[in-house]
This record gives C-alpha cells, sequence and structure tokens, in this order.
C-alpha cells in the first residue's frame, strides 16, 4: 500500500534537513517506545527502523556512542550483537519530559511559585543550574533570581540532587494574590519565558501535522511501518518544542494559546497511529532475549488514556 502523499512529504523533509540530528531521534525513539517494551533493543533492529528517517548506519551508530559517552545510552555485548538502553541518567531524564509530554491536559494553577535563588554557587555550578532548570521550565525574574509558576518541588529537589548543590541554594515558595496583577503577570511571562517564539514553533507544528492527521483519518487501513514513522516524528517534533517550552498555566498564557491546539493535535495523532506502531515495533525490535516484550501497561496512561488492543 502506498503512503499518502503527505506522510511521504513529512519523510521526505525531515531526511532532508541538515544537520540531521541522529541522537535526537535515538532520543525519542528509546523514550516513546523502547522504554516501555523493556527497555533494551538489538542496535541492528534500531539501524533498520531509522533508515526510512534518513540515517545511515554510521550515523546510528555514532550517534549511539556518543549517546553512550555522555551516558545516556549503555549497552551489553551478548555474542557479537550490541543492545543498547537508556542508562538510569538518561531515563529519569526522559522520564521527567513524558510527565509533560504525554499529559492529557495543562495543570491548574493554584498561584503559587517555585522561586531558586543559586547566590552561593561558583559560576560553573550556577550555569548548569540554569540550564537544568531552564530544560524544567524555569526562567531568570530578575538577577539571581528563577522562578516556576506550579513547578513540582519533587523534580527541583531530585535536580539539586543530581547536581550536588542541593545545601548551596536557597529554595522559596511565594504565591499570586492580587487577581489585578494577572495583566502584568502576563506580560512578566511573555518576557522571561519567549512566549512569542514558542508560539511561532507551536504554529508550524500545526501547519505540518494537521494535514498528517486528515490524511490518517481519511486512510482507513495505514500499513504499520507508517504509523511507527508518523508517531515517532509527531512525539519527536513536540518534544522539541517542549524543550523550549515551560508548562506554564493557562492563567498566564494569551488567549487562544497554539500549544493547547498542538497538544490536542499530538494527542489525536497518537491515538490514531499507536495501535499500528506497536505492531511494527513488536515484529521489527529485537532484543537479546528474542522479540520485544509486551507494552508496559503504564503505557496506555498517555493522553488521559489509550484504548488497548484486543
Amino acid at each position: 500500500m502506498s503512503s499518502p502523499r503527505v506522510i511521504s512529504d513529512l519523510l521526505n523533509a525531515f531526511r532532508e534537513r541538515r544537520p540531521i540530528r541522529g541522537r535526537s531521534l535515538i532520543i525519542t525513539l528509546f523514550g516513546d517506545a523502547i522504554s516501555q517494551h523493556g527497555g533494551s533493543v538489538w542496535l541492528g533492529s534500531l539501524i533498520d527502523s531509522l533508515a526510512p528517517f534518513g540515517l545511515s548506519e554510521r550515523l546510528v551508530r555514532t550517534s549511539s556512542y556518543r549517546l553512550l559517552q555522555e551516558n545516556w545510552l549503555t549497552s551489553r555485548q551478548v555474542g557479537r550483537r550490541s543492545y543498547y538502553s537508556l542508562s538510569e541518567t538518561g531515563l529519569r531524564q526522559y522520564q521527567r519530559a513524558a510527565r509533560r509530554i504525554y499529559a492529557a491536559s495543562r495543570p491548574r494553577w493554584d498561584g503559587q511559585w517555585i522561586l531558586v535563588l543559586p547566590s552561593f554557587l561558583v559560576d560553573e555550578e550556577r550555569e548548569a543550574l540554569r540550564r537544568q532548570l531552564r530544560w524544567e521550565g524555569y526562567a531568570a525574574l530578575s538577577t539571581g533570581v528563577l522562578g516556576h509558576p506550579g513547578g513540582q518541588r519533587h523534580a527541583l529537589d531530585e535536580t539539586l540532587q543530581e547536581l550536588g548543590v542541593a545545601d548551596k541554594v536557597v529554595v522559596m515558595n511565594a504565591h499570586t494574590e492580587d487577581a489585578a496583577s494577572q495583566s502584568a503577570l502576563r506580560e512578566l511571562a511573555k518576557d522571561c519565558w519567549k512566549i512569542d517564539g514558542l508560539e511561532e514553533r507551536y504554529r508550524s507544528f500545526l501547519a505540518t501535522f494537521r494535514p498528517v492527521l486528515q490524511a490518517v483519518e481519511r486512510t482507513k487501513s495505514l500499513p504499520p511501518e507508517q504509523c511507527f514513522q508518523v508517531r515517532t516524528l509527531a512525539i519527536h517534533e513536540y518534544r522539541r518544542i517542549l524543550l523550549n517550552d515551560t508548562d506554564l498555566p493557562q492563567e498566564l498564557l494569551p488567549g487562544e494559546w497554539a500549544g493547547n491546539a498542538a497538544r490536542n493535535l499530538v494527542s489525536n495523532l497518537y491515538r490514531a497511529t499507536f495501535a499500528g506502531a506497536e505492531d511494527y515495533l513488536e515484529s521489527h525490535m529485537v532484543t537479546a532475549e528474542g522479540p520485544l516484550p509486551p507494552v508496559d501497561q503504564g503505557f496506555f496512561d498517555r493522553f488521559g488514556g489509550l484504548q488497548k488492543k484486543t
């Protein structure tokens, strides 16, 4: 069965990008799929599955090796074959992202803020903390103050422990009391979190994937390989935007925020393709023990609940 034109165009556009960021796509594949099927896969099946995206065998091998060096992946040798999985650090990082990627909606906000003052860190420690907290949605509210509205304290504590700076920063809770300050808060969010740039990226995502969803819905039976490709690219592109998003509460966002439409789109596209993608994964991916094991039950909690195959 031939691929709908819009899906072929999607794959072609990704293949033509320069540079092709192999490491990022591999992390997406491990986090979205392999982590849900026991966590380990033979490098050869990884190479085969990524070939349609324009990743050569050499690029996959090189990217996987670099991810090993960066402690995103681990590997073990069984005979002449190498089997890769997310490291503890890599899995922990992706699980943090997954809480946002697969959420059914933005969390409700009670007006609470978490403030972090890295005043007692040396420059290298301060930069590492800022980089990590920015990825988790914090922004510099003023000189020496990082903040997040409605941030998760346990996630912050994990980060501070991992970086070894838990006893060197000051963490405070704050609360927005005055409803009259909402306009000023939106301006603060727009400035500190670069809302306009995010809006443009979400609108670009919508322009790319709305026709894809329409094509998938029109096609009665999309082949498993194409379901896998569409699902992987949709999550990959969405994840890359979320790396710069902050999961700000709705109260601080512009009206008709494009991020809400993007969340709904990726959820609908995932529901339409996940079953076929699972068929592809289970028939093409190989572990040291044989075929890929069935998906973890927690997988079906994504996007508020996926209907299991019968």
